[in-house]
């Protein structure tokens, strides 16, 4: 790895061996600036104790974001849902095997849900801050937290402590953003190749073969090639912001913990399905979220985090990590099959589907088989997504059709994502309506 631009002034680009450039508010935010300053050797040693204390912080984050799930006395399930959790195969695989370490902004976007749930609002607002700085993609989750911060203080009332409290929120994430941008302000050309940076319309509406809308719409009209860029883009602005909508005006209307969470993963999904330059590995940033309402949704959870990992199974065999895709997998099942036992917890209950179940039944009152439903197509998920590995690692693809299995791999993917986006919109939708006809329900 080298640093280029050096010199007096502070380094515009860093380039990985992976020849990936990443903007400067990486450097500056991670330290990586004054590693360049320092001997080679020392480096290396300051490398290393980052590499540890960020994913020891990593794993404080995770307990005690679980906090925010569990009241009940017990460690127990804490302990089980942080165990699953940092078996996730997909943040492991790319983190050291890929050796892209998205550990940093992930932990620092924990930090924000923790914040904000337990009320902290001005120190989640912050991390969350740093997060987004560290890596835009944390733009994925910037609605949600804006939405949520936002209903906060239209429940405290604008005329009152909401209005205080939203300048305070105000203050704190201009006072982030500018500590964060200090080295550039001074030099308008840095800053503008920052931005350009920030944005990269230029490298296409997605990166190589991604489990996303455009990608499988490409094998067929190749909208890629042929619609105009500009067109891509206000096409996929539109997509995105639609169908984002329905939950951030919720979320805004009624701010609740339990929504929060939900609609992180709504709008995360959202982002990976439908906007512009979406690449494979993006789909961490739905997979986080996920994660914390493991214990809420674990049949729903765990299937999700089995279908991202599938989903980068092609980057994963260009990176020869087969076995350890495969060892890391079925120790994540293994943990979430003994904790939360997946085939047992598909009742309209557990589903958090109860409510949609009986508005349905409004209409059809013969639908009685939604558990049945969610138990075949999971199991039919799983079958393909292992047929799809196995015929990718033992058979070579036809020489007309080179990229045959990635473009199914991606295929399957998308369509278990769009899926999920369905779920996770109708759980969020209906859950209003469970809490004033739960004695109806029950």
């Amino acid at each position: 790895m080298k640093l280029r631009g050096t010199g007096r002034k502070l380094p515009l680009i860093y380039q990985s061996n992976s020849g990936i450039l990443t903007v400067v508010i990486t450097i500056y935010c991670t330290g990586d600036w004054i590693t360049h300053l320092l001997r080679p050797i020392i480096a290396s040693y300051v490398h290393m104790w980052r590499s540890v204390s960020t994913q020891t912080g990593l794993l404080s984050t995770h307990r005690e974001a679980m906090r925010v799930r569990h009241t009940s006395s017990s460690c127990v399930p804490q302990i089980a849902s942080a165990l699953c959790i940092l078996l996730y195969p997909g943040l492991i695989l790319i983190d050291y095997g890929h050796f892209q370490y998205n550990c940093v902004s992930l932990g620092f976007a924990l930090w924000g849900v923790l914040g904000v749930s337990r009320g902290w609002d001005l120190l989640g607002s912050l991390a969350f801050c740093l997060a987004l700085n560290y890596k835009q993609m944390e733009l994925y989750h910037s609605l949600p937290f804006f939405c949520f911060l936002l209903g906060k203080c239209f429940q405290k009332g604008l005329k009152g402590k909401g209005f205080a409290l939203l300048i305070r929120i105000a203050c704190t994430v201009l006072a982030s953003f500018l500590l964060c941008w200090l080295p550039f302000v001074t030099e308008r050309e840095h800053a503008l190749q920052v931005v350009r940076r920030l944005f990269p319309v230029d490298r296409g509406l997605f990166e190589d073969k991604v489990a996303n809308i455009w990608c499988s719409l490409n094998v067929f009209l190749k909208i890629k090639d042929t619609v105009p860029r500009h067109i891509q883009i206000a096409v996929s602005f539109c997509f995105t912001f639609l169908s984002l909508l329905p939950t951030c005006i919720k979320l805004t209307v009624q701010p609740s913990s339990k929504g929060f969470r939900f609609t992180l993963v709504s709008c995360a999904l959202s982002f990976f399905l439908f906007s512009f330059q979406v690449h494979e590995k993006s789909i961490l940033l739905v997979s986080l979220p996920v994660c914390l309402v493991l214990t809420e949704i674990p049949f729903m959870s765990t299937w999700f985090l089995l279908v991202s990992t599938f989903s980068m199974l092609p980057l994963l065999l260009k990176d020869e990590l087969l076995l350890p895709s495969v060892v890391t997998v079925v120790a994540f099942v293994i943990a979430c099959g003994t904790f939360f036992p997946m085939l047992e917890n598909t009742s309209e209950e557990q589903l958090q589907l109860k409510s949609f179940a009986v508005s349905v039944r409004r209409h059809l009152p013969g639908f009685t088989f939604l558990p049945r439903i969610m138990q075949c197509l999971f199991l039919s998920s799983v079958i393909t997504m292992v047929l799809l590995t196995i015929l990718s690692v033992t058979l070579d693809p036809p020489q007309k059709l080179p990229d045959l299995f990635s473009v199914l791999i991606c295929f399957v993917s998308c369509v278990n994502f769009v899926f999920f986006l369905v779920y996770f919109n109708i759980v969020i939708m209906w859950d209003s309506k469970n809490g004033r006809n739960r004695k109806k329900i029950d």
